[in-house]
């Protein structure tokens, strides 16, 4: 992903940017204090305090340089260029699962977005990659562990 374009929506964004201002601001000052304070316990080789703060001071410094590289990708999706009638990034869809009768909504949204637990699914997933470009009516198979899932578009909601 290093220079493609990321698709993000709106709240997307507003996360990733929140993200990247706490870790600038708050995080990297909580990080110095605990240095400062590994640091005056002496012996640096054998302080385990220390060591913590730094690992966890280049865990945050990467994530901060993974945060800035996605923003300078970035195209957010604006809510109004987005079709009611063919699924995209930022539509919601109700699916039915063909073999179990059962009713799901996912939103679709970027990678950096995608959280399982919140019905958010990337459009790189198998299921979004299927659903990118569907209109209410279709059908998409699915390869899954447990073998190939059908699903019908019920319905394309906007956000």
């Amino acid at each position: 992903m290093e220079n493609e374009e990321l698709i993000l929506t709106q709240e997307g964004l507003a996360k990733l940017e929140a993200e990247l201002e706490e870790l600038k601001t708050v995080k990297r000052k909580e990080l110095s204090e605990r240095l400062k304070v590994a640091i005056s316990y002496g012996d640096l080789k054998e302080n385990s305090e220390y060591h913590s703060a730094k690992d966890d001071q280049a865990f945050m410094e990467t994530r901060i340089l993974q945060i800035e590289r996605m923003l300078k990708t970035a195209k957010v999706v604006d809510a109004s260029s987005i079709q009611a009638d063919i699924v995209g990034v930022g539509s919601s869809v109700l699916l039915l699962d063909v073999e179990f009768n059962e009713k799901i909504t996912y939103q679709i949204v970027s990678p950096v977005e995608a959280d399982v637990a919140d019905n958010k699914i990337s459009y790189e997933s198998p299921l979004g990659k299927e659903l990118i470009g569907k209109r209410v009516g279709q059908k998409v198979n699915v390869s899954a562990p447990v073998g190939v899932i059908t699903y019908e578009l019920l319905e394309i909601k906007l956000g």
